[in-house]
């Protein structure tokens, strides 16, 4: 097998087949990947073209309305962005009074991030897109589909933040094997 170097989020040389040496089937997997993801965001991306807003917005919107008072290094966290990028989408979201930004209690040098109320109506109208679709692609999946498409998503994180991942989304534990590898 041909294959080229890469590395992975650790910094460790991994080897990627070529195309051509992947199964037509995991090829096939990948572009309804891209295609499932493409209509899933596609749904949000028209909501927050109305704002002027993009993809970066509603990532950040999204776990600061989940999690009220994230601190701006929990988002830094969460999403593997930079302080650049993220001090960019925030300045916008705050100046649109979407979200507002509070000291820390203990360390008045954090900034606590909560959404406004304009900011839970923004999304509000992205959740119910979204859940539309996802529950639409659930029910059309037959029974147990919930779970294996939760247990395919959390084996996709790697595995250096899939712990992280599943405390925040208080997800079950998932199962390993004798050497502490994640087992689908």
């Amino acid at each position: 097998m041909t294959a080229s170097a890469a590395t992975n989020t650790s910094g460790n040389a991994t080897a990627i087949a070529s195309p051509e040496e992947v199964s037509p089937e995991t090829l096939q997997l990948i572009e309804l990947l891209f295609f499932a993801y493409r209509d899933f965001t596609g749904d949000a991306d028209a909501i927050l073209a109305e704002f002027g807003y993009g993809r970066a917005h509603h990532r950040v919107l999204h776990f600061i309305t989940r999690y009220p008072g994230l601190r701006v290094a929990d988002v830094l966290l969460i999403l593997n962005i930079t302080k650049q990028s993220l001090a960019r989408v925030l300045r916008q979201l705050v100046e649109g009074g979407l979200v507002v930004q509070s000291a820390g209690d203990t360390d008045r040098r954090e900034r606590r991030l909560h959404v406004t109320t304009a900011g839970k109506a923004l999304m509000r109208r992205l959740v119910d897109a979204q859940t539309r679709r996802v529950r639409r692609a659930a029910g059309l999946s037959g029974n147990g589909a919930e779970a294996a498409i939760r247990r395919f998503l959390t084996a996709m994180i790697e595995p250096e933040t899939r712990a992280m991942v599943t405390a925040l989304l208080d997800l079950p534990d998932p199962p390993k094997d004798l050497n502490g590898e994640f087992q689908p």
